[in-house]
């Protein structure tokens, strides 16, 4: 008879260890390695008797295709980041911290597509149903048809799902609160968590029912578990905000079924989250133009573009290491950046402390914003304000070169729409315009920016 095997497990990475320690070697967390039995066939335990493999048709690669299925919602930023509606039979994540909004937009979703008469059932495991109706009645979707159950069993979860017409969405708030009896493990354990998320990815395949699970975050801001339930999953959306402001963005990391780089921007309120068709008028609300150190970068997130202020302030230090704070752009990428000034344009920042804000809590993620970010800092340097009219892109090298970046006409195009008439971006871009309002200042090196901001006397003066 097969001995009962027992494992720990990191709760915050899903790393397995043969015995207890303090620490866990991969994440570096402490006191998250729990001892959890291995007898429930999940990953292991006594070997079932042998079943003779049955053999599977195959396919050619050629053939016809057909476009998957689609749940349009109506809410026209949520479908932007799913790609075009939820797909029939997927599974999808979503991550965020708490009381980002995440039970808030799933309610809204789910009343809207109730009330295109869609069969929607919500799952809370977290809150009882006389709190789920509460938050209806603030949303004003207590009026639709969205049916609501209080369970974390998922056997009697899944049982519920079957006995009646199948549902086009379902709503599990959250996933870790869910628990099988296969387990026996405590809700919320990496063994609850996989066995759970695999039970209901099975049920949306089989059935055709599109699946959203609700996943919390740990402190590094990753959707706490094991990572292998990601992976199962077709698409994996991240809720961000910061708590000082009211916009929220949704964010794919991952998708099946459409584009990975596609973002939702949303605005909360007193009663609910509104959409944002145009970010960049969000972002660019409360500028001040007169200020020195701001600089106004033309980004790209997926298919949109969006106008974002980077903020930089740069004050002489009276510690014997400069301070170096960044928010809402890489650490690294600022020292490189830093660095590059000083070793090609003469821009002495070794004895300054360096400051740099994404205005309205936003996170860069792509390179172009380097020239932004230079701008900005030889703007604060100076003292000099830069011109209010004006939009800055560009990728800098190690070499100080600046080098062209990927969809500079929809850049300028954005920039024309809210009323900025200069930019300034790499040479040799492509898919510039023709007919624009937007006179394009190129430049060839960093030193060609430097001397555009601040004078060519910047030098000497420093």
């Amino acid at each position: 008879m097969a001995k009962n095997k027992t494992t720990f497990i990191c709760q915050n990475c899903g790393s397995v260890f043969t015995r207890w320690q303090g620490k866990c070697e991969a994440c570096g967390e402490w006191n998250t390695i729990v001892e959890e039995s291995d007898t429930n066939g999940i990953g292991g335990g006594p070997l079932r008797s042998k079943r003779k493999g049955r053999p599977a048709a195959l396919m050619p690669l050629s053939g016809e295709t057909e476009e998957a299925p689609r749940i349009v919602s109506g809410i026209a930023e949520l479908d932007r980041v799913t790609g075009g509606g939820f797909v029939r039979g997927s599974a999808l994540l979503v991550g965020g911290d708490p009381g980002i909004g995440k039970s808030t937009l799933l309610m809204q979703a789910a009343a809207a597509l109730a009330r295109g008469g869609h069969k929607v059932i919500y799952v809370s495991g977290e809150e009882a149903v006389a709190q789920v109706r509460l938050r209806a009645q603030r949303l004003k979707a207590a009026d639709t048809s969205v049916q609501l159950m209080a369970e974390t069993n998922i056997e009697d979860i899944l049982a519920t799902l079957g006995q009646d017409k199948r549902p086009d969405l379902v709503i599990i708030d959250s996933i870790q609160t869910v628990w099988t009896d296969m387990a026996e493990s405590a809700p919320g354990t990496v063994t609850q968590v996989r066995a759970g998320s695999q039970a209901l990815i099975r049920y949306a395949k089989s059935s055709g029912a599109a699946v959203i699970l609700v996943g919390h975050v740990t402190k590094e801001g990753q959707i706490a578990g094991p990572r292998v339930v990601e992976h199962m999953v077709d698409a994996v959306l991240y809720f961000e905000g910061e708590g000082g402001h009211h916009y929220r963005i949704l964010r794919t990391v991952k998708n099946r079924f459409g584009p990975t780089d596609e973002i939702g921007v949303f605005e909360m309120s007193d009663i609910g989250l509104r959409e944002v068709q145009n970010p960049s008028e969000l972002f660019l609300g409360e500028r001040n133009g007169q200020a020195p150190g701001a600089a106004v970068f033309a980004g790209m997130e997926g298919t949109r573009p969006v106008l974002v202020e980077i903020q930089a302030l740069v004050a002489p230090s009276t510690l014997g290491t400069p301070r170096r704070s960044v928010l809402g752009w890489d650490q690294p990428r600022l020292a490189m950046v830093l660095a590059v000034l000083e070793a090609h344009c003469g821009v002495r920042l070794g004895q300054h402390d360096v400051y740099l804000n994404v205005a309205g809590g936003y996170r860069i993620q792509e390179p172009a914003a380097d020239l932004a970010v230079a701008a900005a800092l030889v703007s604060s340097l100076s003292g000099q304000p830069l011109p209010t009219d004006c939009v800055y892109f560009g990728e800098i090298s190690l070499s100080g070169s600046v080098r062209p970046v990927a969809h500079a006409g929809q850049r300028l195009k954005e920039a024309e729409k809210l009323g900025f008439r200069q930019s300034v971006l790499p040479s040799a871009s492509a898919d510039l315009p023709r007919n624009r309002e937007v006179a394009a200042h190129e430049i060839e090196s960093l030193p060609h920016l430097v001397a555009r901001v601040a004078g060519r006397q910047l030098q000497s003066e420093t």
